[in-house]
């Protein structure tokens, strides 16, 4: 699944999302995903047109997750 879980990020024991979070806390998990919102929207257009969409509402999801 090249949006929830790209194989390229999935080699080792820990999912490489899983190992960011883990070491930017909380707030920097936040923001790396908000941050990652943000690219996914800004080129969509121009690059991977619906995926890069669904990769963005996947970073929201996972900063509402932290957020609540």
């Amino acid at each position: 699944d090249n949006v929830n879980h790209p194989s390229h990020y999935n080699n080792g024991d820990i999912e490489v999302i899983d190992y960011i979070e883990d070491k930017l806390g909380k707030e920097g998990y936040e923001a790396f995903c908000i941050g990652n919102v943000i690219k996914y929207i800004s080129r969509y257009r121009h690059k991977n047109g619906v995926e890069d969409l669904k990769k963005a509402k996947t970073y929201l999801e996972w900063a509402i997750e932290v957020c609540e």
